[in-house]
């Protein structure tokens, strides 16, 4: 089963970025995901498949 993952929830993935961060924060959620780097800054764009794929961990949800 998947999580349910919501915008500013903090993710784990699977593999680490260039600057040595695994931790992503989720910045939009649809038929695709914008995260940003919680390193650097860098932000990314993936098919919903493709994170569901690549997620490792949900670490962080914020309850509203």
């Amino acid at each position: 089963m998947r999580p349910d993952v919501q915008i500013n929830d903090i993710v784990e993935l699977k593999k680490k970025h260039p600057c040595g961060s695994v931790k992503w924060r989720v910045l939009r959620v649809g038929a695709d995901f914008r995260l940003e780097c919680l390193g650097c800054g860098h932000k990314i764009m993936l098919d919903r498949n493709v994170f569901f794929r690549k997620l490792k961990n949900l670490i962080n949800s914020e309850e509203s």
